[in-house]
C-alpha cells in the first residue's frame, strides 16, 4: 500500500488558550463550577501545556458554552461533512487523482453520530461514483487513524479497488461537556476540530515522494477501557481522561514498536522520522522517556499539538503532513496512534 496524497482541513477560526480562559471566566459555567475547577482550568490554560491555539467550529467562544444535545448535534452535522470533504479534496489534488478514481472511502470519527454515516455526505460533496464502497468507523477515539488505514490496506490487497480514500474527522467542540471532574476540564482545554485525509493506492505514484506501508501491529486492552473513553450522560458525550493515560500510551506504543521492528530486523535508531499521535504535553514527555529519544525526534507531533491541540483521530495525518512539508529525510518512518479502548497501533513506513 502506497500513500499517494494527503490533505488536512480546520474550521476558519483560531483561538488561543488565553482567549479560551477569558471566555470561560465570562461564561455562566464559571459560576456553576467550584473553586478547584477554576484553579485547574486557569492552570492548564496559563501554564506551558504544549498548546498555544486550537481551531474550533465556533463563530465565537461564547457559543462553546451553550451545551445541550441539539446544539452539539447540529454543530457536528454542519461541520463534520464540510471538514471531511475539504481535507479529501486537498488529498485528491495532492494525489493528482479525480473523484471517479476512488473505489472506496473509509471515514472515522468519535465526536458525533450520523445515519447515514459521514461517508454518504463525503461521497455526495466530492461527487464519488455511485458504486463506491463506503465504510464508517466509529468509537475508536484518538487511535482511529491506524485501524482506518489497516482496512484500506486490506481492501487494496484484495484487489477490490486501486485507490482508497481514508478520512479522519473530529468536531471536538460538538462533544463538549463540563463539570468539576479534573479529567473533563482538562479535556475541554485540550481538544480541537479538524480533518485529515490520505489517498492510498496499490501502486506507487509516478512522481514525488514514495511512502509505502511495510508492516504494522495493534494492541487492544479492554481491561483498561475506563482509563480513556466517552460515556453518555444526560444525552451528551462526556470524556473520561485519567492520569494513567500518558504512561500507558508510552508503554503500549513502545511494545508495538518493538514487535514490528523485531520482525523487520531493525532497531529504534533506524527510524528517521517519528509520526506519533500528539495526545498532550504529558503524553509526548512520556513517549520521550520510554523511547529514550530526544524532544527533537517528536518535533512534528509537538508542532501540531502547539498549533491545533489534540485533534483526536485526525492528529496523525496533520503530523504526517508536517513531516512531508519539512522534507524529513527518507528511510524508515514510524506512524503510531493510541486511544480509547485502551488501544494502540503502529506502522512501519518506507519513504523515498
Amino acid at each position: 500500500m502506497h500513500f499517494r496524497g494527503i490533505g488536512t482541513a480546520t474550521p476558519a477560526t483560531r483561538y488561543t488558550k488565553a482567549q479560551c480562559l477569558v471566555a470561560f471566566q465570562n461564561s455562566d459555567w464559571f459560576a456553576r463550577l467550584d473553586t478547584r475547577s477554576h484553579l485547574i482550568a486557569s492552570n492548564v490554560l496559563q501554564r506551558d501545556n504544549g498548546i498555544e491555539a486550537r481551531w474550533l467550529a465556533l463563530d465565537s467562544l461564547a457559543e462553546g458554552f451553550t451545551i445541550d444535545p441539539d446544539t452539539l448535534e447540529q454543530r457536528f452535522l454542519v461541520h463534520a461533512p464540510a471538514l471531511a470533504a475539504a481535507s479529501a479534496e486537498r488529498a485528491l489534488a495532492d494525489a493528482a487523482l479525480a473523484p471517479a478514481d476512488i473505489g472506496a472511502v473509509v471515514v472515522s470519527t468519535c465526536t458525533g453520530y450520523l445515519c447515514p454515516g459521514l461517508s454518504s455526505y463525503v461521497a455526495e460533496r466530492l461527487g464519488l461514483r455511485a458504486d463506491v464502497q463506503a465504510f464508517d468507523l466509529v468509537g475508536q477515539g484518538c487511535a482511529a487513524a491506524l485501524p482506518n488505514l489497516q482496512l484500506c490496506r486490506s481492501m487494496l490487497a484484495s484487489g477490490a479497488c486501486e485507490h482508497v480514500l481514508s478520512i479522519c474527522v473530529e468536531v471536538s467542540s460538538a462533544a463538549m461537556y463540563l463539570d468539576d471532574d479534573p479529567g473533563v476540564l482538562i479535556s475541554a482545554c485540550l481538544f480541537g476540530d479538524g480533518a485529515g485525509a490520505v489517498i492510498l493506492s496499490r501502486e506507487a505514484p509516478p512522481a514525488g515522494r514514495r511512502i509505502e506501508w511495510i508492516d504494522g501491529a495493534s494492541l487492544l486492552e479492554p481491561a483498561q477501557r475506563k482509563a480513556l473513553m466517552f460515556e453518555r450522560r444526560e444525552g451528551l458525550l462526556r470524556n473520561i481522561l485519567t492520569r494513567a493515560v500518558p504512561t500507558m500510551a508510552a508503554e503500549y506504543a513502545h511494545r508495538i514498536l518493538g514487535t514490528v521492528l523485531t520482525r523487520a530486523g531493525l532497531r529504534a535508531g533506524d527510524i528517521s522520522a517519528w509520526i506519533m499521535h500528539p495526545g498532550g504535553r504529558d503524553v509526548l514527555l512520556a513517549l520521550e522517556r520510554r523511547f529514550e529519544c530526544r524532544a527533537s525526534d517528536l518535533r512534528y507531533s509537538a508542532a501540531v499539538l502547539r498549533e491545533f491541540g489534540n485533534l483526536s483521530s485526525a492528529s496523525v495525518y496533520f503530523v504526517l503532513a508536517a513531516a512531508l512539508r519539512d522534507e524529513a529525510p527518507g528511510g524508515w518512518w514510524w506512524l503510531s496512534s493510541f486511544g480509547a479502548g485502551f488501544s494502540c497501533h503502529g506502522a512501519l513506513l518506507q519513504v523515498q
